[in-house]
């Protein structure tokens, strides 16, 4: 079905056709008997002390203001991640914002965190009627915050009071928000994560912390950062996030577009540092691995490296479900 519609989705502009994808999904325009998995048993694994089905996670950024994580769910994912979800309503930065580098299986995005903000993500969220997959919610800031680490715990607090997901994630390293991976420094993190225990002790609740990695830090900061994420009892790693670098062997005439390059590009610096942060963390913290799955071999290459679970996204744009 997916080879029939591409040559039409490649046709409109990236972010019109993510647009088409949201509102066919929103309203069941799919069969449900396309989203049937076979056998799939086999593969059922244990994350955050509950079964899932799979290991093979959507990555947040798809279903940024969470409108159809309930009917994504179909595609057979055993964990979905919604957001970034930011305090107050953002429209993000101007488009084009989304570019396709075909030949480099690869996208380029600026999208700057568009959302439709927390209270109408919550009273969506409040909706779910599906526990057969681990949700997560991204959470992140808003560009013209007077203070990043406030917003950080405003999400938090109101997401875990009403007990909205299975785990929350502190997005740290997107490249489109300014100043946002300063909080890979010692200081910056060690006080962010500092001050939501603190939100967490309010609330006295267990949900688990996911702090997603940059993997445009230097390979010296990663005893320093993962001694951080022990100390602050943070559950799990994402590793990693979209890249501004590494723009030199692409082929695409995009390549020069500012933004953060997801897909194939970034798949040998993604087991690179999955593997690094392995070494350290150990079992302590959890690894889910992203950036340029497309295959069974690309979800295998990440799990020998360290990663207990995988997320993707740019690989379903390009292959399909």
């Amino acid at each position: 079905m997916f080879s029939i519609l591409k040559p039409f989705l490649f046709n409109l502009d990236p972010e019109k056709a993510h647009d088409l994808a949201i509102k066919s999904l929103k309203f069941n325009v799919i069969p449900e008997k396309f989203f049937k998995v076979e056998n799939e048993e086999i593969l059922e694994t244990t994350f955050l002390k509950r079964k899932i089905k799979n290991p093979i996670g959507l990555a947040a950024g798809f279903d940024k203001s969470a409108e159809v994580y309930s009917q994504l769910s179909k595609f057979g994912f055993g964990l979905i991640e919604v957001g970034t979800v930011t305090p107050r309503k953002q429209f993000g930065n101007p488009k084009p914002r989304i570019f396709r580098l075909e030949e480099d299986e690869a996208l380029i995005n600026r999208l700057g965190f568009n959302n439709d903000g927390l209270e109408t993500i919550m009273k969506r969220l409040d909706r779910r009627i599906d526990p057969s997959f681990s949700l997560g919610v991204n959470i992140g800031p808003n560009f013209d915050s007077s203070s990043y680490e406030a917003d950080f715990c405003l999400c938090l607090f109101n997401i875990m009071k009403r007990r909205l997901a299975d785990y929350v994630t502190i997005n740290i390293s997107s490249p489109n928000t300014e100043n946002l991976r300063d909080f890979h420094n010692q200081n910056e993190l060690g006080n962010l994560l500092e001050a939501i225990q603190n939100e967490k002790k309010k609330l006295n609740t267990n949900t688990p912390i996911a702090v997603k990695i940059s993997p445009d830090i230097e390979n010296s900061k990663i005893e320093l950062i993962s001694d951080i994420l022990i100390k602050y009892s943070v559950n799990i790693v994402i590793i990693s996030n979209t890249t501004d670098r590494n723009r030199e062997h692409l082929k695409n005439i995009n390549k020069l577009e500012k933004g953060g390059l997801s897909g194939k590009p970034i798949e040998k610096r993604s087991n690179e540092l999955i593997n690094l942060f392995y070494k350290i963390i150990g079992k302590k913290i959890k690894i889910i691995g992203v950036g340029g799955i497309d295959s069974g071999m690309g979800v295998f290459k990440k799990i020998t490296n360290g990663a207990s679970l995988v997320q993707l996204y740019t690989g379903m744009v390009y292959n399909g479900p």
